[in-house]
């Protein structure tokens, strides 16, 4: 309450006299006035006309002044709570509290909006948290998910946001920083990310139960972007590797490396963001889960009836249809079997067992009504990248099974949210080359080591293109 010692104004003597000389000159100019207009016919009516017009300004004047007064706000005013949204000592506008909630923004109020995924490390203190919502609200930035990765010193918070599109990463990182956030890493998400955790952990369980070659594209998903290599303890030419890993893993800052249920080990690396002990329990569930699981692919068949009447079976194969492949390898000329693995073809078969893995892709078979396998197609994951592989054997080259094969293994890159596809092969290899034209996706064609690069862009322009790798493992 505003005391009366506060609220009288102090007495000016200059200002009594600046209003005294105003009053004189207005009786003068009044006399003035009255002496001119007084001694005309109409005078007294235009005298009386003037002091009514006077007193309307008065009046209006004094009104006008009491309604929008620029005095200080009453003591009821000053008693009134601050709003919820107030931050820093400085109260919400109206215009700001309503329509809000959660620190977001209604669409009204913005043009657009971006969904970003941010993670930052906090102390393990009560009120850490509370700072970092309170600097996104400060922003306008609603938060969406949140995901708490527990340190043996400090917390790793993981939100997914949804900011107005005028807010700049650095803006963001910034503000976080002042509220106490420490090694904080930002990147755009999409709508895919809204779904929660628990759901997506769910579905990738699925996947991966009802198909062996989606470990890896499980993983992926689940840890966000990184690098994913299957490592086998054997070589295809029979030698140890010394790639090993024992049975609970191991977690390294940004890299984890998993025991292979088939052999080996499953390295998954992350340069820019260490895996909290959270992403590693949850990444070895899912290696668990396959490892119990044991071989498995799935069983569907396509019947398909070539232009000159023979039909054909389209289906998935693995490492049961090794002995079949080598047949085929038998039965296939040197040309045919140098243009699929470019270079001497001596000891091909020993790549059939690292191809039909589902651990390091997926294959489809061509088999005829008597059942002889005919062609094989590979789509194998190349770390960040996914290469297609074609081999038809000779006497059913030209009736389209290949681009069949190419197409199928085109469409299963898409399913598995792959941005492109390489295949390696040499100019000669005309068929392979109208193959791929014949997808009518965008192509970069580029010459590696004596052997053509052709890579096929699954996504638009607008995304990111995957580099062309320098070097190629041979297979």
């Amino acid at each position: 309450m505003t005391s009366a010692k506060s609220a009288r104004r102090p007495h000016h003597w200059r200002r009594d006299l600046i209003e005294l000389a105003a009053l004189f000159t207005a009786v003068a100019v009044a006399d003035a006035i009255a002496n001119l207009i007084g001694h005309q016919p109409d005078g007294p009516y235009l005298l009386m006309a003037s002091a009514v017009a006077l007193v309307a300004t008065a009046a209006f004047h004094t009104w006008w002044a009491r309604r929008h007064s620029h005095a200080p706000p009453s003591d009821e005013a000053d008693a009134a709570p601050v709003g919820a949204g107030a931050t820093g000592g400085t109260g919400a506008t109206a215009g700001e509290a309503e329509g809000t909630g959660g620190g977001g923004v209604t669409g009204a109020e913005e043009t657009g909006t971006t969904l970003w995924r941010m993670r930052t490390t906090v102390l393990d203190a009560p009120g850490s948290l509370a700072a970092l919502c309170t600097a996104l609200a400060g922003l306008r930035v609603d938060i969406l998910t949140l995901q708490t990765h527990p340190l043996a010193q400090g917390t790793v918070d993981e939100f997914l946001l949804r900011a107005p599109a005028s807010l700049q990463a650095q803006e963001l990182s910034r503000r976080i920083a002042a509220a106490g956030g420490a090694s904080t890493w930002i990147e755009r998400a999409d709508a895919h990310d809204l779904v929660d955790t628990p759901t997506r952990v769910l579905s990738l369980a699925t996947r991966t139960a009802l198909d062996a070659a989606e470990l890896p594209l499980a993983l992926r998903q689940l840890l966000g972007r990184c690098t994913i290599h299957s490592l086998p303890a054997v070589s295809v030419t029979g030698r140890a590797t010394g790639q090993s890993a024992p049975v609970e893993g191991v977690l390294e800052e940004t890299v984890m490396r998993l025991r292979d249920p088939s052999g080996g080990v499953i390295s998954v690396e992350r340069p820019y963001l260490p895996f909290t002990p959270t992403e590693f329990a949850r990444a070895r569930a899912l290696v668990e889960l396959d490892a119990r699981l044991g071989p498995r692919v799935p069983r569907s068949e396509d019947v398909l009836t070539l232009p000159e009447g023979n039909e054909i079976t389209v289906r998935r194969a693995d490492r049961a249809d090794l002995a079949a492949a080598r047949a085929m390898h038998d039965r296939c000329s040197q040309n045919t079997l140098g243009l699929r693995y470019h270079g001497p073809v001596a000891d091909a078969d020993r790549y059939l067992d690292h191809l039909l893995s589902p651990r390091f892709g997926r294959t489809l078979a061509v088999q005829t009504a008597s059942g002889r396998l005919v062609a094989l197609g590979h789509l194998l994951w190349d770390g960040d990248e996914t290469e297609v592989a074609l081999l038809v054997e000779d006497d059913w080259q030209r009736r389209g099974i290949g681009s069949e094969l190419l197409r199928r293994l085109v469409a299963l890159a898409e399913e598995a949210g792959c941005d492109s596809v390489y295949a390696v092969t040499q100019s000669r290899n005309t068929g392979m080359v109208a193959a791929m034209r014949a997808l009518e996706l965008p192509l970069d064609y580029q010459i590696e080591e004596g052997t053509l690069v052709i890579t096929a862009r699954l996504t638009s322009e607008e995304a990111a293109r995957p580099s062309v790798p320098t070097e190629r493992a041979r297979r």
